[in-house]
């Protein structure tokens, strides 16, 4: 299996902090994002790649277990890559702790797809810690099961519509719903999910990790995005199409637009858990790009109006 170099992919030193790390990420991911690059297989894949590279380098657990890893891999390196290959099988973690088995197949449910070999098999077990809450009592005094919780990464798309997440666990398979606006913590329960030699039933939680889109922020159930204009839709007025999580919307650009003015368009945002049909705002942010190059004439008319206004 080859190792992946996520500093690298990143184009980040290994002593960059996550600001810098969230930074790069978000400037790389809006440039090959896919709705960008409609078609563009290599677009796609460098998107993917980006995005796994961020998953593993902005969540502290998953980078100090990457830098050991890499850390012991230049290490079987230096010694000249000694025959036997290095040993990989020292860092999978492809099942969780707490007899909850996990195959490679429900990891590529969990994790989704565009997660690499490598990916799955070194943290795919850091999604399914077997995290145990200890048991309590019932209110007829009966003593419940353990709890187990388990990590999923959803899109923010998918947070934002809703999804599900096909899970099977001793030769039981589960279809999970997971509901729109659901937030990084959120924990959606699965009740009797697992069953120990015993006849035990325990409960699973999944703990939803909600990834960062590069072209939204999130604050609560609002989103903040932003959008390029022209210097001539700024003076003049016009429209200009914003992107949103229910699809493409047309804004209306008033004349006299001044940069980095701030638009808010009512119930855009994301939905709420307890109540779906309730939204947040969506703000969107104008970027009034300067052209660099005025034909002749162009630079003329910009002269006249400079000196009509002074």
């Amino acid at each position: 299996m080859e190792y992946k170099d996520y500093y690298k992919i990143l184009g980040v030193d290994r002593s960059a902090n996550k600001n810098e790390i969230k930074r790069v990420y978000r400037k790389l991911a809006l440039k090959y994002h896919p709705d960008r690059n409609p078609d563009n297989p290599q677009a796609e894949e460098k998107f993917k790649e980006i995005n796994e590279a961020y998953q593993v380098l902005s969540d502290p657990e998953k980078r100090a277990r990457y830098d050991q890893l890499g850390e012991s891999y230049t290490q079987w390196q230096a010694r000249g890559a000694p025959s036997g290959g290095f040993q990989w099988d020292d860092w999978f973690t492809t099942s969780p702790g707490g007899g909850a088995n996990v195959s490679r197949e429900d990891l590529e449910d969990l994790l989704g797809s565009e997660f690499s070999e490598f990916f799955r098999r070194i943290f795919g077990g850091m999604y399914g810690s077997g995290t145990r809450q200890q048991g309590q009592r019932t209110r007829n005094s009966q003593v419940r099961g353990p709890e187990y919780q388990q990590k999923v990464a959803i899109s923010l798309a998918e947070a934002f519509h809703g999804t599900t997440r096909r899970l099977e666990f001793q030769d039981r398979k589960l279809e999970v719903k997971i509901p729109p606006g659901a937030r990084s913590g959120t924990k959606v329960r699965v009740p009797g999910a697992l069953t120990t030699a015993g006849g035990e039933k325990n409960d699973l939680y999944l703990v939803l990790e909600v990834a960062d889109d590069p072209r939204y922020e999130r604050e609560g159930d609002h989103l903040h995005t932003t959008v390029p204009i022209n210097l001539y839709t700024a003076v003049l007025g016009g429209e200009v199409t914003v992107p949103t999580l229910s699809g493409n919307i047309l804004l209306t650009i008033p004349p006299g637009t001044q940069p980095d003015q701030v638009f808010r368009l009512a119930k855009r945002g994301m939905p709420q858990v307890k109540d779906p049909q309730t939204h947040g705002d969506l703000f969107v942010r104008v970027k009034v790009q300067i052209p660099q190059k005025l034909t002749p004439q162009q630079k003329q008319l910009f002269e006249k109006l400079a000196d009509r206004g002074s």
